[in-house]
């Protein structure tokens, strides 16, 4: 009996302490029905625009003029992609203004190539150029410039033939009010001209006087006369940038430029013919099993039997 008290009173516990908590219940029910505050749509983030590299160096030529070159790249996709057709802007920069001096279209590499002529060039205070290169911006594409300085200077080569020994002497001075000092501890390299890319036979360091002597090998592959480009090159100068000169002389060993049908080889495009002959006959086996095959698949489908109506 007094279990059963006591049971009784534990759900009548129970029952008191629901009916305490159920306005509490309905009143967090009442403020689930509040409307929620609507956050407006965030804008469309505008498109990444292109943010393009310029590599811009100077080559100072012994024909006195300057060749400007301007190489663009840009990250595009996540990969690095040359610009290619885009106008390139080039300008002279002096103590007062800056002044365009021409326009060139990168080409499929990226490259855009001005040629400066230095005949009444004025230099800056300090006896440098000041030159820069620009691309402008576009609806895809930023803004981006460079700038380089350099002091005029001039690389000179001169063939020496003494003898049975050919060597390239080359001289290297810069201009300071006028007149030529010397350049000591360059290194100028020495190139023969290829299709692609100049081929280094040699370098050398110039002396106080400014210059350097490196000698030339024999044999060397020239054109169908025997004629060599040599190139004397000063690469990334702090001072003046890029220089080079150039020489053709009758150097090097002819090479015939006559399309000729060369023997058969293995190395060749004209295979030896018992080679050509074996490929043709094992050619011939296996396209010959294939068609056996396929004949055999359209006869035993022509035999097979028809079923007949009794």
């Amino acid at each position: 009996m007094k279990k059963i008290c006591f049971n009784v009173l534990g759900i009548y516990r129970l029952l008191l302490l629901a009916v305490l908590l159920l306005p509490f219940g309905a009143l967090a029910q009442a403020d689930t029905t509040k409307p929620e505050t609507t956050t407006e749509p965030a804008a469309e983030e505008a498109a990444e625009l292109i943010s393009p590299s310029i590599s811009f160096i100077t080559i100072q030529k012994s024909d006195n003029t300057i060749a400007l070159k301007a190489s663009l790249k840009a990250k595009i996709n996540g990969s690095l992609q040359k610009l290619h057709s885009l106008k390139v802007h080039f300008y002279i920069v002096s103590d007062s203004a800056e002044q365009e001096i021409g326009a060139v279209n990168a080409d499929r590499n990226g490259e855009a190539i001005f040629n400066l002529k230095t005949e009444g060039l004025a230099a800056g205070s300090d006896d440098r150029y000041h030159f820069k290169t620009a691309v402008l911006a576009n609806k895809s594409m930023e803004a981006a410039e460079e700038e380089v300085y350099i002091r005029k200077a001039r690389l000179s080569l001169n063939p020496v033939k003494e003898d049975s020994l050919l060597t390239a002497q080359v001289k290297l001075v810069y201009d300071s009010a006028g007149t030529e000092v010397p350049v000591k501890e360059a290194t100028i390299g020495i190139y023969v001209k290829r299709l692609f890319l100049p081929l280094k036979i040699g370098e050398g360091t110039t002396d106080e006087n400014g210059e350097a002597a490196v000698e030339i090998p024999y044999n060397l592959p020239g054109d169908a006369k025997g004629n060599i480009t040599l190139l004397a090159r000063l690469d990334e100068n702090e001072t003046f940038g890029n220089l080079e000169a150039a020489s053709m002389q009758p150097w090097g060993k002819a090479v015939s430029n006559k399309v000729e049908e060369q023997p058969r080889a293995l190395w060749s495009s004209h295979p030896p013919m018992w080679m050509l002959i074996t490929f043709l006959v094992l050619m011939g086996v296996v396209w010959g099993h294939y068609i056996v095959i396929v004949y055999q698949l359209f006869r035993l489908r022509k035999e097979q039997p028809v079923a007949t109506d009794n």
